[in-house]
């Protein structure tokens, strides 16, 4: 099956946040309805950070140029890269999480135990789960899934569907990364510098591939990120695991196989005369003296 990648244009995105409703509409996500229930950040970036609820945000960094009543306004976008050394994947102990026919890091609620290893495995610090903090019981993985339902039917992601500038695109990994390169060539002729494309080697290449056209710091994005230690962790104790259980294995085998053909001499004790007796030779194997004490 065909990679397939979304590509997200920062220098075309306006902030308009359709693509965050569309995400909450499709994917069934309430929204808190009470006024003022979320605390104002100072920022416009609402809410501040994915959450039990939210998948997806559109990040804001808004820095002053030192211009009368002038901001220099860069947006990004945070949610599930869908990279392809997944940490989640590799460490969730269920099989919850894996990775789909076009590379997506799709989720079986059905098998998430919330133990949320994820979450610590992520070098983006992603994935959320509903249920965490009350009575510690029904806690379920909640993140981007790529809307891998859509995909399945020949359609774009509920982001991709609503975004009215053009700034996210949905199409094979191959195209979406010819057209960023395309896009970043222009803008440095354009004289955005430190113009650049995100995902293309990150973790082992990501499905969602972003064009920067400020520098890395205006977004909420890590240098160079990496699978965390615990995986390595992980996956050299599952080694051990495996190896103490062949080993277990091998050794019922090799008892069992000496085993084959042993049999137990049969005896029987003789009250009146106090002997042991092996019954099939007759012999007496052991006199016990009870005026002595034996048992």
């Amino acid at each position: 099956m065909t990679e397939m990648a979304m590509l997200y244009d920062s220098s075309v995105c306006t902030a308009c946040k359709g693509c965050q409703v569309a995400c909450k509409v499709w994917n069934e996500l309430p929204s808190p309805l009470v006024k003022n229930s979320q605390e104002w950040s100072g920022s416009l970036q609402n809410p501040a950070d994915v959450n039990d609820t939210t998948r997806m945000i559109i990040t804001f960094n808004e820095a002053d140029n030192d211009k009368r009543w002038g901001i220099d306004w860069t947006f990004g976008r945070r949610s599930c890269m869908h990279c392809t050394n997944a940490g989640c994947v590799d460490v969730c102990p269920t099989g919850c999480l894996s990775h789909d026919e076009h590379g997506f890091v799709v989720a079986d609620d059905d098998k998430c135990i919330g133990c949320q290893y994820c979450r610590s495995a992520c070098p983006f610090d992603i994935p959320r789960h509903t249920g965490v903090g009350l009575d510690g019981m029904g806690i379920k993985l909640n993140k981007c899934t790529m809307c891998s339902d859509r995909v399945e039917n020949g359609r774009e992601p509920a982001c991709v569907s609503t975004c009215q500038p053009g700034a996210l695109l949905f199409g094979t990994r191959e195209e979406m990364l010819a057209k960023a390169a395309e896009k970043v060539a222009k803008l440095k002729e354009r004289g955005y510098a430190d113009a650049s494309v995100y995902g293309a080697e990150e973790v082992g290449g990501t499905h969602i591939i972003h064009v920067l056209h400020r520098g890395l710091d205006r977004y909420e994005l890590p240098e160079n990120p990496q699978v965390h230690g615990m995986i390595e962790t992980e996956n050299l104790m599952k080694t051990l695991t495996a190896v103490g259980a062949v080993g277990v294995v091998a050794g019922l085998g090799l008892s069992f196989a000496t085993g084959i053909g042993y049999r137990r001499d049969e005896q029987r004790y003789d009250e009146a005369s106090h002997d042991v007796i092996d019954v099939d030779t007759g012999e007496i194997v052991k006199h016990i003296d009870k005026e002595a004490g034996e048992r």
